[in-house]
């Protein structure tokens, strides 16, 4: 048995989005109805709805920022009530038994976690994702959404906040530590409140000055142009954290130039070509580069009380069912300051 909901599908590869109805599955005993109210969207819809990552599974329901309310729970279910507030991010499912499951680090699951949309579940049906009017999701996959933060600016946390917080979090973001976030957009913008948030001192580095007084707005007390080359002398041997949320491939070395001794390069952007480096460029300073993939679900839901304790939200522009091919053409444009967002009650209608 399943339920027929609206939702806005990729039917092929690089195809226009197009409204449609899918079929939601009927209450498991431990599953949450999901009513949506805001689907946020993630550069990384585009890529998969343009399958730039590899074959992809059409037609394809995109979006893991979800915000919705509980409409209905299976009868396992204790931990919500219809009517709650709640969001689901990049993930709906993992084997739960695995050693990084156990650990709260669903997100590497020796199986492979079940993503949201363009995934395949445990019991072999295709996921598709908050691009729609319902969801049915796993108890254990859903995240309270606390009051202070509304769920329209809550939507993108559930991937560009904790993206974003967690390795923050990892690599002791804080009181007295310099952190530069490479990026303003979706990812970027996130990170520099959020870090501002946690107590750090934040610059931002842009490819230009056009954001500058966006990113003092944010927090950040300092904005450089990576563009002029004078910007990676002036700031040479500064930053114990360097967070690259770009997906453009950068020349790592001079950004590894940037770090303090025993600082950190972390990427959590994307790109679609190789990264290369001087090994000298980390031996010289004992020096890190790493990456980070999103966060467990505990975590995820420590990223939300986090942001409602500080009052952070993301910074959105809303959009209607209709615009949402328009909005594609401008993600890809970097022409949306900081992250679009579905009303979902458009959809369908």
């Amino acid at each position: 048995m399943s339920t027929t909901t609206h939702a806005i599908a990729a039917p092929a590869p690089g195809a226009p989005l197009e409204q449609t109805t899918i079929q939601r599955r009927d209450l498991r005993p431990e599953d949450v109805l999901i009513d949506i109210a805001y689907a946020g969207i993630c550069h990384s819809d585009i890529h998969q709805a343009q399958e730039d990552w590899g074959t992809a599974i059409f037609p394809m329901v995109p979006g893991h920022e979800i915000a919705g309310v509980v409409a209905a729970v299976g009868s396992n279910v204790t931990q919500y009530r219809v009517g709650d507030r709640v969001g689901v991010g990049c993930m709906v499912d993992s084997c739960g038994e695995c050693e990084y499951c156990q650990a709260g680090t669903e997100q590497f699951c020796v199986k492979g976690n079940v993503q949201t949309y363009n995934g395949v579940g445990f019991d072999g049906e295709n996921t598709y994702g908050g691009y729609s009017k319902q969801i049915v999701v796993k108890d254990a996959f859903v995240c309270r959404i606390p009051e202070g933060v509304e769920l329209d600016v809550a939507a993108p946390l559930l991937c560009a906040g904790i993206t974003t917080y967690s390795p923050l979090r990892q690599w002791g973001a804080g009181p007295g530590k310099k952190v530069a976030v490479v990026g303003l957009g979706g990812l970027g913008h996130m990170a520099v409140k959020l870090a501002v948030a946690m107590g750090a001192e934040v610059t931002v580095l842009s490819q230009s000055l056009k954001k500058q007084e966006d990113g003092k707005r944010l927090g950040a007390t300092g904005y450089y142009a990576t563009g002029d080359e004078s910007t990676f002398d002036v700031l040479s041997g500064t930053f114990d954290l360097i967070l690259n949320t770009v997906s453009a491939k950068l020349p790592i070395d001079s950004y590894l130039g940037l770090l303090r001794v025993g600082g950190a390069m972390v990427n959590v952007g994307a790109p679609g070509e190789p990264l290369s480096y001087n090994a000298f460029s980390l031996l010289a300073g004992n020096k890190t580069l790493a990456g980070s993939m999103i966060g467990g679900i505990a975590q995820t839901q420590e990223m939300l009380d986090f942001c409602a304790e500080h009052g952070i939200g993301a910074e959105i522009e809303t959009i209607s069912a209709e615009q949402v091919n328009t909005a594609y053409e401008r993600v890809a444009n970097s022409d949306v300051r900081y992250r679009f967002v579905i009303d979902t009650a458009t959809i369908g209608s």
